[in-house]
Parts: C-alpha cells; sequence; structure tokens
C-alpha cells in the first residue's frame, strides 16, 4: 500500500497546461479504510486563463491524468477554481473534504486561503448531500451486499452527522466512531476487514444492518434540526472576491 503522504507530484503538476492550486488525497486513504489494492485518489483545483472564461468556446473545466506507481494506479482529477468554488456553494460536502483533507500533497497560497473560507459556505442542509450519498451507497449494498458501500454508508452519515453537530468536516471514519457514540460497535472490526481486500462480501447481519443504519438516518435529521449551522451560506461575496483576485493574478 503506498503511502498517502509519500506522493511526489512535481512532475505531474509540471506537466500541466495550467497552474495547479492544489491536490490532496481523498477517497478510502481519507476515509481511514484503504485496502492493500485500493486506488490512490487525487483531487484538487487548477486555474484556467481568464480568456478561457470570457469567450464563445466552452472551456474544459475538468481535467483527469490516470498513471500506474509500483502497481497502484493513481488518479488526480481537477476542476477549475470557478467550478469548484461554485460546487462548494452547492451544499456539496465532498469538495469540501477535498479542499480541507490533511492529506496534502501539492498546495498553494491560494490552498490555504481557500480552506480558511470553507467554513462559510456550510450550511445544515448538507445533511441533505449525506443524506444522498447514503440512500446510493444503500441501494449498491443491498444489489451487491460488498463491504466498500456498507462503510462508506457508514462513514457518510456520521460525517453528516459530526457536521451538523460541531460545524466541523470530519471524513475519518475511525475518528468518528470514537466521537459519536452512537456509531456502531462493529465498524473497527469492518475497517480490518477492508484493508486486506477491496471487494468481497460484507459478512455482516443485514436486518442488523439495516436497522442500525436507519437509526443513523433518524440520529442524523435530529443533528439537522438541532443545528446551529445557517439555513444559506455566509461566504459567497467573500468567495467570490478570491476567484476573481487570484484569475486577475495569475
Amino acid at each position: 500500500m503506498i503511502d498517502a503522504l509519500d506522493i511526489d507530484l512535481a512532475p505531474v503538476v509540471a506537466e500541466q497546461p495550467f497552474p495547479v492550486l492544489f491536490a490532496t488525497v481523498s477517497g478510502a486513504h481519507l476515509y481511514g479504510f484503504p485496502s492493500r489494492d485500493s486506488d490512490v485518489d487525487l483531487r484538487g483545483v487548477h486555474l484556467l486563463p481568464a480568456a478561457d472564461l470570457v469567450g464563445l468556446r466552452e472551456p474544459e473545466e475538468t481535467r483527469s491524468r490516470m498513471w500506474d506507481r509500483d502497481g497502484v494506479e493513481m488518479d488526480l482529477v481537477t476542476h477549475d477554481l470557478r467550478k469548484f468554488v461554485r460546487l462548494m456553494l452547492r451544499r456539496n460536502g465532498y469538495v469540501l473534504e477535498q479542499l480541507l483533507s490533511p492529506l496534502v500533497v501539492h498546495t498553494t497560497e491560494a490552498h490555504r486561503e481557500l480552506a480558511a473560507l470553507a467554513p462559510g459556505v456550510l450550511t445544515r442542509h448538507h445533511a441533505h448531500h449525506y443524506r444522498g450519498f447514503a440512500g446510493t451507497q444503500w441501494r449498491l449494498f443491498e444489489k451487491t451486499g460488498q463491504l466498500k458501500p456498507l462503510l462508506y454508508i457508514f462513514r457518510v452519515l456520521l460525517t453528516g452527522i459530526h457536521l451538523m453537530r460541531t460545524g466541523e468536516v470530519q471524513p475519518h471514519l475511525s475518528t468518528l466512531v470514537e466521537e459519536i457514540d452512537t456509531a456502531p460497535g462493529y465498524l473497527p472490526e469492518l475497517v480490518a476487514a477492508k484493508a486486506e481486500r477491496e471487494h468481497g462480501d460484507a459478512g455482516v447481519d443485514h436486518a442488523r444492518v439495516r436497522a442500525d443504519v436507519e437509526r443513523l438516518h433518524a440520529v442524523l435529521d435530529e443533528a439537522q434540526a438541532a443545528s446551529a449551522l445557517p439555513d444559506a451560506p455566509a461566504g459567497y461575496d467573500a468567495l467570490h472576491d478570491f476567484v476573481v483576485r487570484v484569475r486577475l493574478e495569475r
């Protein structure tokens, strides 16, 4: 398994046609349950020239690059800054997790500034993002019975609960298990099993799991109702000014 922080992105960043403002590790490594053969998901932001955004042609706002390192697949996906910030403003917890990931492999001052602005987009409606993702993964789990979607279900529900209660984006499953007393006690065993294999049957009592998932949905509902987070993002103007300034400075 590759150390998620031991990744030299300098050659890849140098090959990009546009400046890369940041790249972090997302996916199973960020969530705390990578397996021996997990891909390494790298996510970030690049900066298109201003001229690409004011003409008639639609710019390519998302770029991807895949390569192999020591038998492990590396996957780098970046959005243009404007697209990424618009996603931030659409109660998208996924991009916030990427922005705030502690597994940083390429950073700039703009990255640090953007991370500092992230609290301004948090709302109680981010619960919908995590609730919806959990529903999608539950349908996949019911169809396949595999361990991976089951861990994703618990991860997103617990992340949503933690966010509603604290205003903090915390995607690491084992940390969440320690901090949320309603987390099922068998989750550490599932995390350990996932470390051994990327795919495979979860080997759980489906009725018990269903009851626990339904219970966590209820806890998320309660946490959202009681949350001190606002109904709408407060940071729109600050983010607009940031995007304009960073674009014109390059």
